[in-house]
């Protein structure tokens, strides 16, 4: 991937410098006088390394150094973000604690006239009382893949429905192949929002001012999914979890919940055999949906220089469009977060992956939405792993997770 040879960069690739690569325990206070560091989380996909690295080094505004962090970012931001002023620039999904606790910046400003162009629920996603605080760097998003050949033979036809599915993984689940596979928790992790979405709740109501999922409907959906474990057709166990396609293109599954950015490999793969969809409806008063997740790139408000950081943040997602369109479709499949880029993207325009962008503007839904905090989420999430995977009951773990969203919500402050 084009690894710089210097000390820093091996030990950061090989995962050594732990919390300090995003500036905790650095001994800084900020950043080196024209020098900004610029935070990104270990992309896989081939080239992406080189490519940032290389619009760093064009930024004719200051000196840019690009830290590249394997391991569990997310944490690392938590830590560097209470303790350090570097990174001066990282990317992140929005969190309301955030905003409370002063660590982050607005930086609505630096759209200027473009700020139509952008995917308008991206914007919402990271925007908390009004103030946009992240510019979405490119779209992931997560369908059902499968394979129609397979699909054919046993004569399933492609699940509109959460019954429709469940029949589709039984059927499926023959011959040495398994009906599903969504990881190797079973789907726990990536699925517990698509089914929210199935039954039409979702995290928060619509005014974030409650729990979503305070709803019989929920222990319905769920009480689905723990069919879904108890079946016999979901893959458990597989070499790489659900955001890898090894089982999908091994032939270990007919059908594979994974992200969009791995449809290069799949199509590699499997030629024309493959089809997509987005996560089935519970019925008639629910929905298809897709998750829509958006790393943006945000300004640590303790960075020793506020201004330039952010003024790099807008040359590079908001003037820079060919480093955008690049950054989402020359290294993987992503969507590019302006509406405008998706439409000149000549990757997109044909197949499964037009049928993707197709989804995303009609059943896209926010996979993490800014109100929705760490605790409530661990709740829910919780509650969810103890009744498919259990088999406990549907209505008092979800009541304890409403409780514990309830108090969230309280404490943040709608």
């Amino acid at each position: 991937m084009g690894i710089e040879t210097s000390r820093r960069s091996f030990l950061a690739v090989a995962g050594l410098l732990g919390l300090a690569a995003c500036g905790s325990n650095t001994g800084r206070e900020g950043s080196a006088a024209g020098t900004l560091r610029h935070c990104y989380h270990a992309y896989g996909e081939d080239g992406v390394q080189d490519a940032v690295r290389r619009y760093a080094a064009a930024y004719p505004g200051a000196e840019v150094e690009v830290q590249w962090n394997p391991g569990d970012y997310d944490s690392k931001i938590v830590t560097a973000l209470q303790n350090s002023a570097v990174p001066d620039v990282f990317e992140a999904q929005v969190k309301v604690d955030w905003v409370r606790q002063k660590q982050v910046v607005p930086v609505g400003d630096l759209l200027g006239d473009t700020r139509g162009d952008f995917v308008a629920a991206l914007l919402e996603s990271q925007t908390v009382d009004g103030q946009l605080y992240g510019i979405p760097q490119s779209i992931d998003t997560q369908v059902l893949f499968y394979r129609p050949s397979l699909l054919q033979a046993a004569g399933v036809t492609p699940p509109r429905t959460v019954d429709e599915l469940l029949d589709a993984v039984k059927r499926l689940n023959t011959g040495g192949v398994r009906g599903l596979f969504a990881g190797n928790d079973g789907g726990v992790g990536v699925l517990t929002p698509p089914l929210l979405w199935a039954a039409g709740l979702d995290f928060l109501s619509p005014d974030g001012s409650a729990p979503g999922f305070d709803d019989p409907r929920a222990a319905t959906v769920f009480g689905k999914f723990r069919e879904l474990q108890t079946g016999g057709g979901l893959l458990l166990g597989a070499p790489a979890d659900w955001s890898d396609p090894g089982a999908f293109v091994d032939g270990r599954v007919a059908m594979q919940w994974t992200g969009l950015w791995n449809l290069p490999k799949i199509t590699a793969a499997l030629g024309d055999d493959v089809g997509v969809l987005p996560f089935p409806k519970l019925d008639d008063s629910g929905a298809v949906s897709v998750p829509v997740g958006a790393y943006s790139a945000m300004v640590n408000a303790r960075s020793a220089d506020v201004e330039a950081a952010k003024a790099y943040v807008r040359w590079l997602w908001v003037e820079r469009t060919d480093h955008q369109t690049e950054f989402a479709t020359a290294f993987g499949a992503h969507v590019p977060a302006r509406k405008s880029l998706s439409d000149e993207a000549e990757s997109l325009r044909s197949g499964p992956a037009k049928d993707i962008v197709g989804f995303v503007v009609d059943s896209g839904r926010i996979a993490s939405p800014s109100r929705w905090s760490a605790r409530a989420n661990t709740a829910l999430s919780d509650a969810v792993s103890r009744i498919a995977r259990e088999g406990a009951d549907a209505a008092t773990e979800l009541r304890a997770a409403v409780e514990v969203a309830r108090g969230e919500i309280s404490r943040t402050g709608r």
